[in-house]
């Protein structure tokens, strides 16, 4: 991924949908195509992850819950 481009995406749905210039308060708008399919309203949290070398994801939080709770159970499972 070029450094700069930052994709919101989900499995089987990756996508660009565009650049977003970061204002004085380092605040960024999400593009609109984004936030309806990814159904985004105003007040909803978000985790920001990064990597120096690939960049930043941006996803719900809940999302990391789930992954967590599967790589938890699996481990369980292997007890």
């Amino acid at each position: 991924m070029a450094v700069g481009k930052h994709i919101l995406g989900k499995q089987n749905a990756h996508r660009v949908f565009g650049t977003a210039k970061v204002g004085d308060r380092g605040q960024i708008v999400i593009p609109k195509e984004a936030r309806e399919l990814f159904k985004i309203k105003p007040g909803d949290t978000l985790l920001i992850l990064g990597e120096s070398d690939t960049g930043l994801i941006i996803s719900r939080p809940e999302l990391l819950n789930d992954l967590a709770n599967e790589i938890l159970n699996n481990v369980k499972k292997e007890d």
